[in-house]
């Protein structure tokens, strides 16, 4: 008979499937809705096939990096640096990222058109095909990831026997696979979604003042891609990432609170896996009626996930209660604040970037005296949007440490282990979190494809309310992401103090971890600066390859004659190529710095000066991740604010200056800012797992 231990972990196993079961299910609801005319599926079926395109050959330089870092933790593993397990862990993790990314973009795009189709009979129809899509990314996401993770318990712990802590510790380096994976899409997909917007914009809005979307836009299907490999694939595996990462970090951290209790490693998971069932339970009470206004259509999406929220924050108790007991039950406060963390810095975000609050709306008035002014307030309304989110964490830190137990210096394991589960709470409601941020790039296409197809305007007016509020909701998702990020890059930098510690040699060159010590100190700065990097080369890509696009489309527009009058069709082909070939050469080189710098601080600083690089990372990271999400975000619905009629509407100059903002903003919320909470967890990862390399060879 199998015991109580074994039925939790077969509970979760059983909860995965079920996740990916019902993505099953809401991927076979899509299908069953109509694609529409014939001209709506050669379209829907263009964006399919540049999308296809990309991600192949993607995958293939990806491939590349996968062998060559799995030949070199196979070396480290041969030495006695890894266990056997970490390089084919870090293979899975990879896959499974990458493959949770595809089916979200497979059914992104063969949702696009049927959500243009759907608005056709109405709004509500709509919002159901479009949410149904972005549900398939989001169990898909949860359900994959939780697979990965007990699959590998399982085989850990019942085929190889080995202890609670041994697979702790082994299963904590797993997640390096995950982030590199996270990190190539988010960079590469990032790249060419904003590379193809920004020329699309620049050309077509601004210069030669068609509409967006307009089929004339020899970018225009490149922009359509871009929002499937960019915002469905790259955000997936992005997402994916962070999910697992809190699980693991918090497992982990739990076996060290604990002294190797099983209980305390299942907690993060059961709660994961009952996160799942809520999630499901909570799609079904997204709906809303066909006059609804931007904020019926937000407090549909909000009714699914606060419904999602309180059942686990309900299930949690009776959770830490049974399995860790009465005395323990300061744990779940900790995963109370994390919940609750999480809908703050989502409400947060929404203040700042939806245009039915002042700030945005401030923004777009901005646009009255031109390009420069509106650039500028963005600029402002990001910095400011920084303070509630960073106050928002650090009482959460603060609670979760002392709630969960960390009073004293003894008990400072309880307290990390507090943090951890916070995050975990932040991400357990991510399968419909992720679905109404999934949903947005569908409706986006949804409105290119009705305005491409000459459909009735009132159907693009439809599928802008959903897209408006997907730019809403994706800004949200952010907020989520980059609070989880940090709460888990704390745990993380914890987990890697005591991976060091158990290392023979290793705690004596972690001893000394305060700020006079010039290691420390200069593993601060470093960290510190990396995002900025970071940032400025992701920023920098996206300008090289919109320029090539620009260059591109004014060819298009001078040499193919007719094209202007509609009597000639755009070469969309060459624009795709431009976007894939220039992402995928650009996306090397930040990914690259994400994986050598730790370990080449490491080898010269210590282990000291990564904890000092470590911590510089998260703090300037979150921060500007969240300022520069927020900027996008802000000039983004601050040019729908206008186009919707106010201050002069569509063509005018205020418009125009919109239109700028928006551009300038679009490498900053989907490429550089979503990017960097993934750069704040993967230098954590590769400094656990290259641990014992730099306890053994550092020169400090």
């Amino acid at each position: 008979m199998p015991n109580f231990e074994s039925i939790l972990f077969i509970f979760i196993l059983a909860s995965s499937v079920f996740a990916l079961l019902f993505a099953l299910f809401s991927t076979r609801k899509v299908l069953r809705f109509q694609e529409g005319t014939h001209m709506m599926k050669h379209i829907s079926a263009s964006i399919r096939k540049g999308a296809n395109a990309y991600l192949k050959r993607q995958y293939s330089i990806v491939s590349i990096f996968f062998i060559c870092m799995f030949l070199i933790l196979i070396c480290m593993a041969a030495f006695g640096l890894l266990t056997w397990f970490v390089p084919f862990a870090f293979l899975t993790g990879g896959f499974f990222s990458g493959l949770s990314g595809f089916i979200g973009m497979r059914i992104a795009t063969a949702s696009n058109s049927r959500t243009a189709n759907a608005c056709c009979e109405g709004l509500n129809r709509g919002l159901r095909v479009a949410f149904s899509a972005g549900s398939v990314m989001g169990f898909t996401v949860v359900g994959l990831g939780l697979l990965d993770i007990s699959l590998w318990f399982l085989l850990l712990k019942f085929v190889f026997k080995l202890e609670v802590s041994a697979i702790a510790s082994a299963m904590l380096t797993f997640g390096m696979g995950a982030s590199s994976m996270a990190l190539f899409a988010r960079v590469g997909g990032g790249i060419f979604t904003k590379a193809a917007d920004v020329g699309a914009d620049l050309v077509g809005k601004v210069e030669a003042g068609i509409p967006e979307d307009d089929p004339r836009n020899p970018a225009v299907i490149a922009d359509n891609v871009g929002d499937n490999v960019g915002d469905v694939a790259g955000m997936g595996a992005d997402l994916y990432e962070s999910y697992v990462g809190s699980i693991i970090s918090a497992s982990a951290l739990g076996v060290a609170a604990f002294g190797g209790d099983i209980k305390a490693m299942a907690l993060p998971m059961m709660m994961a896996a009952i996160g799942i069932i809520a999630s499901i339970l909570g799609t079904f009470l997204v709906r809303t009626k066909e006059n609804a206004t931007q904020k019926n259509l937000l407090r549909a999406l909000s009714r699914g996930t606060n419904f999602s929220a309180a059942i686990i924050a309900i299930a949690a108790l009776p959770l830490v209660w049974g399995l860790l007991g009465r005395e323990n039950i300061g744990l779940y406060f900790a995963v109370l604040a994390g919940l609750i963390a999480g809908v703050l810095i989502g409400q947060s975000t929404e203040y700042f970037t939806s245009d039915t609050y002042r700030p945005t709306k401030n923004l777009a008035a901005n646009s009255e005296t031109g390009s420069a002014t509106i650039i500028i307030g963005g600029i402002s309304l990001g910095m400011l949007s920084t303070v509630l989110p960073i106050l928002i964490i650090s009482v959460c830190v603060l609670f979760a440490y002392f709630i969960a137990g960390g009073i004293s210096d003894t008990n400072a394991s309880m307290g990390i282990y507090g943090i951890a589960l916070a995050a975990v709470g932040m991400l357990s409601t991510l399968g419909i979190t992720l679905a109404t941020d999934a949903y947005g790039p569908v409706a986006d296409n949804a409105g290119g494809i009705a305005e491409m197809a000459g459909l009735d305007p009132e159907v693009r007016r439809r599928t802008d309310a959903l897209d408006a509020l997907g730019n809403t909701t994706a800004a949200t998702g952010k907020g989520f992401a980059i609070g989880s990020a940090a709460l888990t890059a704390l745990a993380l930098m914890a987990s890697y103090v005591d991976k060091v510690s158990g290392i023979e040699g290793g705690a004596e060159k972690i001893a000394h971890l305060d700020l006079m010590n010039p290691t420390v100190l200069i593993g601060l700065f470093i960290g510190a600066c990396l995002p900025f990097v970071f940032a400025a080369l992701t920023m920098s890509s996206v300008g090289k390859a919109a320029q090539s696009i620009v260059l591109e489309v004014r060819r298009q527009f001078r040499e193919i004659t007719g094209l202007m009058e509609g009597k000639a069709d755009p070469d969309y082909a060459a624009c795709v190529d431009l976007c894939t070939k220039s992402s995928l050469r650009e996306m090397i080189l930040p990914t690259v710095v994400a994986i050598v710098v730790p370990v080449l601080v490491g080898l010269v600083l210590g282990c000291s000066g990564v904890v000092g690089m470590l911590a510089g990372a998260t703090v300037s990271g979150f921060l500007l991740a969240v300022f520069m999400s927020n900027s996008g975000g802000a000039w983004d619905n601050a040019k729908k604010y206008i186009e919707a009629g106010q201050h002069g509407g569509k063509g005018s100059k205020q418009h125009k200056a919109a239109v700028v903002g928006d551009t300038v903003g679009d490498p900053f919320k989907d490429t550089a800012g979503p990017s960097i909470n993934i750069l704040i967890k993967l230098l954590s990862m590769v400094s656990i797992v290259f641990a014992a390399l730099v306890v053994h060879f550092s020169i400090f």
